[in-house]
């Protein structure tokens, strides 16, 4: 079993005076969060129901069921709240897809098989994700042509950086 936390959105500050919140969502499909409960670092459990885009009733979940957020002050206090799910609530990936929590962490290899670093994080600012390699910082493009094995079982993946990559590191 895979105990982990994945990160899903983060509450951001009160929409209108009702208790609506901002939510910035850290998912392909923002729709899919008012499918799951919810937790924050405190074990605190929510669940979400879209307004309208970014923007959503909130509820908190108790054992006794689900009390919503009616006012803006009480919505105020979950401002910068974090909302995880568990690693295994996620669906299985298609081959040639792949979660970035899974790449973090694994060794990086050149083609030669030698370790050049790790995975940092995984950034995507809209123009296609980047692996980023410690030490040192590199951004490798995540493309087939520049990440051509990815083995998440064996805990690596084979960098290919391009050119510029591999001449700003020498320089």
């Amino acid at each position: 079993m895979d105990d982990r936390l994945i990160l899903m959105g983060v509450i951001g500050k009160p929409h209108g005076v009702r208790g609506q919140v901002r939510v910035n969502v850290f998912a392909e499909d923002p729709e899919a969060l008012a499918t799951y409960t919810l937790t924050d670092r405190k074990g605190r459990q929510f669940a979400l129901d879209w307004a309208h885009e970014n923007a959503a009733w909130i509820s908190e979940v108790t054992p006794k069921g689900k009390r919503r957020i009616t006012d803006r002050n009480e919505a105020e206090t979950l401002t910068n709240v974090e909302l995880f799910i568990p690693r295994e609530a996620l669906p299985e990936v298609e081959d040639e897809e792949f979660y970035h929590t899974d790449l973090i962490g694994l060794t990086a290899r050149n083609a030669a098989g030698e370790e050049i670093g790790r995975v940092a994080n995984v950034l995507d600012y809209g123009a296609g994700a980047c692996l980023e390699l410690t030490p040192g910082g590199a951004l490798i493009p995540f493309t087939k042509a520049c990440v051509p094995v990815v083995n998440i079982s064996g805990g690596f993946v084979v960098v290919s950086p391009p050119d510029e990559v591999e001449a700003r590191e020498e320089a």
